[in-house]
Protein backbone atom coordinates (compact mmCIF):
# COMPACT_ATOMS: atom_id res chain seq x y z
CA UNK A 1 0.00 0.00 0.00
CA UNK A 2 1.73 3.34 -1.48
CA UNK A 3 2.42 5.59 1.36
CA UNK A 4 0.29 8.61 0.87
CA UNK A 5 2.20 10.61 2.78
CA UNK A 6 5.84 9.90 1.64
CA UNK A 7 4.54 10.43 -2.45
CA UNK A 8 3.47 13.78 -1.32
CA UNK A 9 6.69 15.09 0.53
CA UNK A 10 8.79 14.04 -2.61
CA UNK A 11 5.90 15.71 -5.25
CA UNK A 12 7.00 18.90 -2.70
CA UNK A 13 10.87 18.69 -3.15
CA UNK A 14 10.94 17.68 -6.82
CA UNK A 15 8.19 19.79 -8.03
CA UNK A 16 6.94 22.82 -5.87
CA UNK A 17 10.31 23.53 -4.71
CA UNK A 18 12.43 23.86 -7.75
CA UNK A 19 9.61 26.27 -8.82
CA UNK A 20 9.99 28.39 -5.82
CA UNK A 21 13.70 27.92 -4.36
CA UNK A 22 14.78 31.53 -4.82
CA UNK A 23 12.06 32.33 -2.63
CA UNK A 24 12.87 29.90 0.09
CA UNK A 25 16.45 30.74 0.07
CA UNK A 26 15.98 34.50 0.85
CA UNK A 27 13.79 33.37 3.13
CA UNK A 28 16.93 32.10 4.84
CA UNK A 29 18.96 34.56 3.65
CA UNK A 30 17.15 37.40 4.91
CA UNK A 31 15.08 35.70 7.90
CA UNK A 32 11.21 35.59 8.07
CA UNK A 33 9.11 39.12 8.18
CA UNK A 34 5.43 38.23 7.94
CA UNK A 35 3.49 41.32 8.60
CA UNK A 36 0.49 39.05 9.63
CA UNK A 37 0.01 37.09 12.92
CA UNK A 38 -2.99 34.52 11.44
CA UNK A 39 -4.22 32.91 14.89
CA UNK A 40 -6.99 30.33 13.84
CA UNK A 41 -8.85 26.91 14.65
CA UNK A 42 -7.13 23.80 14.36
CA UNK A 43 -10.04 22.72 11.98
CA UNK A 44 -8.74 20.88 9.00
CA UNK A 45 -11.07 22.45 6.86
CA UNK A 46 -9.25 25.99 7.23
CA UNK A 47 -6.42 26.49 5.23
CA UNK A 48 -4.66 30.18 5.80
CA UNK A 49 -3.09 29.91 3.03
CA UNK A 50 -6.11 29.68 0.92
CA UNK A 51 -8.01 32.59 2.21
CA UNK A 52 -5.18 35.03 1.64
CA UNK A 53 -3.93 33.94 -1.14
CA UNK A 54 -0.73 34.03 0.94
CA UNK A 55 3.44 32.72 0.21
CA UNK A 56 5.61 31.28 2.01
CA UNK A 57 6.91 33.87 4.39
CA UNK A 58 3.84 35.91 4.61
CA UNK A 59 1.77 34.41 7.68
CA UNK A 60 2.92 33.77 11.22
CA UNK A 61 0.25 31.41 12.08
CA UNK A 62 -1.13 29.60 15.13
CA UNK A 63 -3.51 26.78 15.22
CA UNK A 64 -5.41 25.64 18.05
CA UNK A 65 -8.66 24.20 19.17
CA UNK A 66 -11.68 27.05 18.77
CA UNK A 67 -8.79 29.76 17.81
CA UNK A 68 -8.62 30.63 21.58
CA UNK A 69 -6.41 33.39 23.14
CA UNK A 70 -5.62 32.56 26.89
CA UNK A 71 -5.78 35.77 29.07
CA UNK A 72 -2.72 37.33 29.79
CA UNK A 73 -2.83 37.15 33.46
CA UNK A 74 -2.23 33.59 33.39
CA UNK A 75 -5.14 32.67 34.82
CA UNK A 76 -5.68 29.53 32.40
CA UNK A 77 -1.70 28.77 32.98
CA UNK A 78 1.48 28.90 30.48
CA UNK A 79 0.56 28.57 26.56
CA UNK A 80 2.00 28.08 23.45
CA UNK A 81 -0.48 30.52 22.12
CA UNK A 82 0.66 33.27 24.59
CA UNK A 83 4.87 33.04 23.51
CA UNK A 84 3.64 33.32 19.43
CA UNK A 85 1.60 36.67 20.56
CA UNK A 86 4.56 38.04 22.21
CA UNK A 87 7.18 36.73 19.92
CA UNK A 88 5.54 37.90 17.05
CA UNK A 89 4.33 41.76 18.13
CA UNK A 90 7.41 42.17 20.04
CA UNK A 91 10.22 40.50 18.15
CA UNK A 92 8.62 40.03 13.99
CA UNK A 93 7.02 43.59 14.91
CA UNK A 94 3.18 42.69 13.05
CA UNK A 95 1.25 45.04 11.41
CA UNK A 96 -1.97 43.26 12.07
CA UNK A 97 -3.49 40.05 13.66
CA UNK A 98 -6.33 38.06 12.48
CA UNK A 99 -8.12 35.84 14.56
CA UNK A 100 -10.34 33.21 12.55
CA UNK A 101 -13.27 31.05 13.23
CA UNK A 102 -15.54 28.93 11.40
CA UNK A 103 -19.04 27.42 10.53
CA UNK A 104 -19.37 24.23 12.12
CA UNK A 105 -16.90 24.77 14.85
CA UNK A 106 -16.52 21.08 17.04
CA UNK A 107 -14.87 23.41 19.62
CA UNK A 108 -17.68 25.90 19.59
CA UNK A 109 -20.24 22.53 20.16
CA UNK A 110 -18.03 20.82 22.58
CA UNK A 111 -18.22 23.94 24.78
CA UNK A 112 -22.10 23.56 24.64
CA UNK A 113 -22.03 19.65 24.67
CA UNK A 114 -18.96 18.96 26.90
CA UNK A 115 -15.97 16.56 26.26
CA UNK A 116 -15.04 13.40 26.88
CA UNK A 117 -13.79 12.86 30.32
CA UNK A 118 -10.75 11.36 29.41
CA UNK A 119 -10.09 14.74 27.64
CA UNK A 120 -8.53 16.61 30.61
CA UNK A 121 -6.76 18.91 28.67
CA UNK A 122 -9.79 19.56 26.26
CA UNK A 123 -12.46 20.35 29.30
CA UNK A 124 -10.00 22.84 30.79
CA UNK A 125 -9.33 24.59 27.29
CA UNK A 126 -12.89 25.15 25.87
CA UNK A 127 -13.54 26.81 29.43
CA UNK A 128 -11.86 29.74 27.50
CA UNK A 129 -15.14 29.51 25.28
CA UNK A 130 -17.80 30.10 28.42
CA UNK A 131 -17.73 34.06 28.13
CA UNK A 132 -19.34 33.48 24.40
CA UNK A 133 -21.82 30.92 25.24
CA UNK A 134 -25.09 31.93 25.01
CA UNK A 135 -28.17 30.39 28.00
CA UNK A 136 -29.78 28.15 25.45
CA UNK A 137 -29.57 25.02 23.56
CA UNK A 138 -27.12 24.51 21.07
CA UNK A 139 -29.38 24.83 17.66
CA UNK A 140 -27.90 25.90 14.37
CA UNK A 141 -28.39 30.00 14.87
CA UNK A 142 -27.01 29.84 18.06
CA UNK A 143 -23.79 27.71 17.41
CA UNK A 144 -22.95 30.25 14.38
CA UNK A 145 -23.73 33.05 16.56
CA UNK A 146 -21.31 31.68 19.45
CA UNK A 147 -18.90 31.52 16.93
CA UNK A 148 -18.80 35.07 16.11
CA UNK A 149 -19.19 35.92 19.63
CA UNK A 150 -15.91 33.50 20.26
CA UNK A 151 -13.68 35.48 17.79
CA UNK A 152 -15.22 38.84 19.32
CA UNK A 153 -13.93 37.81 22.70
CA UNK A 154 -10.57 36.96 21.86
CA UNK A 155 -9.74 40.84 20.27
CA UNK A 156 -11.21 41.75 23.55
CA UNK A 157 -8.28 39.10 25.11
CA UNK A 158 -5.86 40.38 22.96
CA UNK A 159 -5.72 43.80 23.84
CA UNK A 160 -5.45 43.28 27.46
CA UNK A 161 -1.59 41.84 26.03
CA UNK A 162 0.16 44.59 26.99
CA UNK A 163 2.29 44.70 23.98
CA UNK A 164 -0.70 44.40 21.67
CA UNK A 165 -2.91 47.27 23.26
CA UNK A 166 0.47 49.67 23.05
CA UNK A 167 0.81 48.98 18.99
CA UNK A 168 -2.75 48.98 18.14
CA UNK A 169 -3.01 52.96 20.06
CA UNK A 170 0.28 53.79 18.52
CA UNK A 171 -1.66 52.73 15.23
CA UNK A 172 1.63 50.46 14.36
CA UNK A 173 -1.09 47.01 14.79
CA UNK A 174 -4.32 46.24 13.75
CA UNK A 175 -7.05 44.08 15.08
CA UNK A 176 -9.24 41.56 12.54
CA UNK A 177 -11.81 39.24 13.44
CA UNK A 178 -12.61 36.60 10.74
CA UNK A 179 -15.51 34.12 10.60
CA UNK A 180 -15.50 32.01 7.89
CA UNK A 181 -18.46 30.04 6.90
CA UNK A 182 -17.08 27.01 4.77
CA UNK A 183 -19.97 26.19 2.67
CA UNK A 184 -20.57 29.38 1.48
CA UNK A 185 -16.76 29.70 0.91
CA UNK A 186 -16.87 33.71 2.48
CA UNK A 187 -15.42 34.96 5.20
CA UNK A 188 -17.40 37.31 7.36
CA UNK A 189 -15.94 40.38 8.52
CA UNK A 190 -15.84 42.45 12.11
CA UNK A 191 -17.01 45.70 12.01
CA UNK A 192 -16.56 47.00 15.20
CA UNK A 193 -18.71 50.41 14.23
CA UNK A 194 -21.66 48.22 13.23
CA UNK A 195 -21.19 46.00 15.63
CA UNK A 196 -21.62 43.10 13.23
CA UNK A 197 -19.88 40.79 11.03
CA UNK A 198 -20.25 41.28 7.30
CA UNK A 199 -19.49 39.27 3.80
CA UNK A 200 -16.27 40.17 2.74
CA UNK A 201 -17.81 40.86 -1.11
CA UNK A 202 -19.76 43.83 0.99
CA UNK A 203 -16.93 44.74 3.37
CA UNK A 204 -15.26 48.17 2.68
CA UNK A 205 -12.56 46.94 5.40
CA UNK A 206 -10.86 43.24 6.09
CA UNK A 207 -12.00 43.69 10.14
CA UNK A 208 -11.51 46.15 12.69
CA UNK A 209 -11.03 46.26 16.43
CA UNK A 210 -12.59 46.05 19.00
CA UNK A 211 -11.04 48.08 21.04
CA UNK A 212 -13.86 49.05 23.26
CA UNK A 213 -16.16 46.00 24.86
CA UNK A 214 -18.84 44.72 22.39
CA UNK A 215 -22.17 45.58 22.66
CA UNK A 216 -24.46 43.31 19.90
CA UNK A 217 -27.61 44.28 18.55
CA UNK A 218 -29.47 42.81 21.58
CA UNK A 219 -28.09 45.44 23.85
CA UNK A 220 -25.54 42.43 25.59
CA UNK A 221 -22.03 43.76 26.66
CA UNK A 222 -19.19 40.69 25.52
CA UNK A 223 -16.84 41.41 28.27
CA UNK A 224 -14.29 38.78 29.15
Amino acid sequence: MPDDLLLRLRDFHSDYFPRHQQRFQDLVAQGQHPKTLFIGCSDSRLVPYLLTGAAPGELFLVRNVGAFIPPYDQSHGLHGTMAAIEFAVLNLKVERIIVCGHSHCGAIRAAYEGAPDEAVALKAWLKLADEALLPVQASTEALRRTEQRAVVLQLERLMDYPMVRRAVEVGHLSLHGWHYVIEDGEVHVFDAEQGAFVPASLASHSGTGPYQPYVEHDGQILTD
